[in-house]
């Protein structure tokens, strides 16, 4: 696991050692750069497999070079595949170099995108790539099928920059961020930033389960020649489903990803909120562990108060399953003092999650790499909206009416771009909501999962130097829960997750976890710290929705964005950010009103 970063044209070994330095926390045992007369990479490695060696950049026997942010669980079966290959490594890296290199020869020509997907599809796991063939002079970025690791790109001066979080770009001189209104309107209608966007303006992502390829012209540009889909998710259910037949293949898919996951040459935990999905991960723990021949992870769990209803959910499991339990109670100044650190974190208007930094920060004193429960509701229809999408729908179309009148034409007009980062041309809430199945793979698609869930564990445990794997999107389960019909996720007459829970049977949970309904995470760790606050903060609230006074009819209701919003543009937008996460939230919003 790692920061990786580069740029294809002009490239510069200062700027690229400068996007290190905005990255060091993803990556504090090694760093290093190189470059060629065309593409510069630069590389921030933490340390997880194969710790004495597998330093980035690497190079091929051929000469290709390689960055790579992830791990891949099937490695050792792609290095069985190259018998041939000279391998310097343990790790898996050298085996995406290895898969590369006998795809390559393979074809006669230059391949194209849809030849690299066809090799890069036989990774299994988590990853964001770049990899570069000097002979062709050809550039490949790559994100695995979920976007579990991120990958963002900007042109600057006709320079392709490349990195795994947007804060890397700030190494360039003539960088200057810029919101992008079209892509905050989307991001404050669906509490999402919607397909390739971001935040900022000409700021965009890499599409999960897609590669790109990328060259330079004669003037030194950088160019997109193509792009493929490695792979797109969408669900095919099947008519029926019988729990006493099929409940123990879902379980044992689950369990599957669980034992991949233990891959490592460093310590492992498991973040346990209390809630069926990270529980489930918690009861697997003894059975995954003894299958990998790996040590049983412990677990860590914080929460504002010994009653809170978490805290005494994650107690229950850990203790019934006999697993080693750390736990952290917020201070009661945790908002105060960490939200400017969330915010420069995490590259978007989140507060309510600010309980994830004390919980990855207790962590990483102990372990390198955690297991976490995200995904699960995106595959099981988790989320109480997926129960009542009529009165979602009606929720996004009130906001989207509430839009400045340029920024509502724009997402329905059918005139959105795929070169500005939209994958559809246009997004209009009515057609998503009406029924279970569209609304899933559309959320599934375009960022419930990767721009948001995804990117708030990515960005706030390698914030502390701390990977964090998702077991429920191993492809196994992925498969698995696909295939399930949609009444086994959720009806009116059937508990939401109906399936899930009915696998979570099998494995000995005490029956209030498996019956335990879904609370939203920030809300349900930390409720009493959350709502004082706002509460305390609700004049500031009310200056800042003038400052955004274009946005305040969709902002209402969503009062603790405004204070995100505020914290982003200080931090992200303003020079030096990266200097600025010691200030007081008081000293950073008056930098925003009073410029």
């Amino acid at each position: 696991m790692c920061g990786i970063a580069g740029v294809l044209g002009q490239p510069d070994a200062n700027m690229l050692t400068r996007m290190n330095r905005l990255q060091k926390h993803r990556g504090p045992d090694e760093n290093d750069v190189w470059l060629d007369d065309h593409v510069g990479f630069a590389h921030a490695r933490l340390s997880i497999l194969d710790l004495e060696s597998s330093q980035q950049p690497m190079t091929s026997m051929e000469g290709d070079v390689l960055v790579l942010n992830g791990e891949i669980y099937n490695h050792q079966d792609l290095r069985s595949k190259q018998a041939s290959y000279p391998f310097k490594t343990l790790g898996d890296t050298e085996s995406i170099l290895a898969t590369h290199h006998a795809a390559k020869h393979r074809q006669t020509t230059s391949m194209t995108a849809k030849e690299h997907a066809a090799w890069l599809g036989a990774l299994d796991g988590m990853y964001a790539l770049a990899l570069w063939n000097p002979k062709a002079k050809e550039l490949i970025l790559a994100r695995d099928p979920m976007g579990i690791k991120p990958l963002t790109r900007t042109n600057v001066d006709g320079s392709l920059l490349f990195a795994s979080e947007v804060k890397a770009f700030h190494a360039h001189e003539h960088y200057q961020p810029h919101i992008d209104e079209v892509a905050m309107a989307a991001r404050l209608v669906w509490e999402y930033p919607l397909d390739g966007t971001t935040l900022l303006k000409g700021v965009h992502q890499v599409r999960p389960g897609t590669v790109e390829r990328w060259t330079v012209n004669q003037r030194g540009e950088a160019v997109l020649i193509d792009a493929a889909n490695i792979e797109r998710q969408t669900l095919h259910p099947t008519e029926e489903w019988n729990p006493s037949l099929q409940a123990p293949a879902l379980l044992e898919s689950f369990v599957e990803g669980v034992q991949q996951r233990l891959m490592s040459d460093v310590p492992v935990g498991i973040v346990l909120s209390g809630g069926l999905d990270s529980s489930l991960v918690a009861a697997v723990a003894n059975e995954a562990a003894e299958r990998a021949g790996q040590p049983v992870p412990e677990c860590w769990t914080v929460a504002e108060s010994e009653d809170n209803p978490d805290w005494r959910a994650a107690e229950l499991v850990a203790s019934h399953h006999d697993l080693v339990h750390h736990q952290h109670l917020l201070d009661e100044e945790s908002f105060e003092r960490r939200l400017p650190q969330l915010a420069w974190h995490g590259e978007d208007a989140d507060v309510t999650v600010m309980f994830f930094h004390p919980l990855f920060e207790h962590m990483a004193k102990h372990v390198k790499v955690g297991l976490c429960g995200q995904g699960a509701d995106e595959l099981h229809a988790g989320y109480p909206r997926y129960g009542q999408l009529q009165h979602h729908g009606r929720e996004l179309s009130r906001r989207m009416g509430a839009l400045p009148e340029p920024m509502r034409k724009a997402l329905l007009s059918g005139e959105l771009r795929n070169e500005e980062g939209w994958y559809r041309s246009s997004h209009d809430p009515n057609t998503v909501t009406n029924d279970l199945e569209t609304m899933l793979n559309f959320e599934l698609e375009h960022g419930q999962l990767s721009n948001f869930q995804l990117r708030l564990v990515d960005r706030h445990s390698m914030a502390h130097s701390l990977e964090v794997r998702v077991p429920f999107l191993g492809k196994s389960h992925r498969k698995a829960s696909y295939a399930l019909p949609n009444e086994w996720k959720r009806t009116d007459g059937r508990e939401e997750k109906a399936a899930l829970r009915q696998a979570a049977d099998l494995t000995g949970l005490p029956k209030e976890i498996v019956r335990r309904p879904k609370l939203p995470a920030g809300r349900a760790t930390s409720p009493t710290l959350l709502d004082r606050f706002l509460h305390d903060r609700r004049s500031q609230t009310e200056e800042l929705l003038d400052h955004y006074r274009p946005w305040s009819s969709v902002l209402r209701g969503q009062e603790e964005l405004v204070l995100g919003l505020a914290l982003f543009e200080a931090l992200h937008l303003n020079k030096d950010g990266h200097l600025k996460t010691q200030r007081s939230i008081d000293a950073l919003i008056a930098e925003v009103i009073s410029p």
